[in-house]
C-alpha cells in the first residue's frame, strides 16, 4: 500500500530549499511516526510513504525525493539489492537507511551498496531530521557511537572486527545462510549459481575463521545475521 500526496506550488523564499522526502518502510505506524518527526523540520516536506519496493519505484516513476529513508528489510527487494537500483536508476536520490537491524553489521555493507547514511531505529528521534539534512546536502551520516565502535576494535567485539572484512555479497549470502535457505534458494534469490554460492561459502568460512556450517551459523548469530 502506498500513499501519494500531490504537493501544491509553494511560494518558497529563494534561499530556503525544502527537502522533499520519500519514505519506504512495511510498518505503516513507522511510517507515521516519520512524518510527524520529520514535519516539525520547516525545512522538510513529506511527499509520501510506501510499504513495498514495488510501490517505492512506482512512486519513484512520478515524484524524485532528495532524500528516500529506507527500512532494510521491505519487503520484495532486500535493502542492499534497492540500493544498487536506486545507484542505478535514480543516482540523485541520497539514500538513508533507517532500520530496526544491527548498526554494526549493516552500516558498512548499506554504505558500501551506495547508501548516505544508517540510522538504528533505537536511536534518539532527533538524530532523523539531522540525518536527512546531513545526507540532503551531500554528507554522510552514522551515529557517533557508531562511528567509534568501527574505530576501536575492542575485544568483545572480535565478531564485528571479522564481520567488517566481509564484502556486501558475503554478508547478504551469510543472512540468507542464517535464515535456513539452501544453496539454491540463496542462489535464486541473489541471482547467482549454485557454484558461485558454494564459492561464497568457502570464503565466508575463511573469513571468520570456521570450517564447519554449524560453526558458521554460530558466527551468523553472533553478528546478529538471525
Amino acid at each position: 500500500m502506498s500513499v501519494f500526496r500531490d504537493v501544491p506550488s509553494l511560494e518558497i523564499d529563494k534561499q530556503t530549499k525544502m527537502i522533499n522526502v520519500l519514505i519506504a518502510d512495511n510498518h505503516p505506524v513507522v511510517r507515521l511516526g516519520i512524518k510527524q518527526v520529520l514535519e516539525n523540520d520547516g525545512d522538510i516536506q513529506v511527499l509520501g510513504d510506501v510499504g513495498t519496493t514495488t510501490a517505492l519505484f512506482q512512486m519513484l516513476s512520478k515524484a524524485t525525493p532528495d532524500v528516500l529513508i529506507l527500512e532494510m528489510d521491505i519487503p520484495e527487494i532486500n535493502g542492499i539489492a534497492t540500493l544498487r537500483k536506486m545507484k542505478d536508476e535514480y543516482p540523485e536520490v541520497q539514500v538513508l537507511i533507517y532500520s530496526g537491524q544491527s548498526e554494526d553489521v549493516y552500516a558498512l555493507s548499506t554504505i558500501r551498496a551506495g547508501a548516505r547514511g544508517y540510522l538504528s531505529k533505537s536511536a534518539e528521534l532527533s538524530y532523523l531530521a539531522d540525518a536527512v539534512h546531513k545526507v540532503s546536502d551531500g554528507g554522510m551520516f552514522i551515529t557517533n557511537e557508531l562511528a567509534q565502535r568501527l574505530a576501536f576494535d575492542e575485544g568483545t567485539q572480535k565478531p564485528r572486527r571479522f564481520f567488517r572484512k566481509l564484502s556486501t555479497r558475503e554478508v547478504e549470502v551469510l543472512k540468507m545462510l542464517a535464515s535456513g535457505k539452501r544453496n539454491k534458494e540463496v542462489a535464486l534469490g541473489l541471482n547467482l549459481n549454485e557454484k558461485t554460492v558454494s564459492t561464497y561459502k568457502a570464503r565466508l568460512m575463511k573469513k571468520l575463521n570456521v570450517d564447519n556450517m554449524v560453526d558458521l551459523l554460530q558466527q551468523a548469530k553472533a553478528l546478529e545475521l538471525y
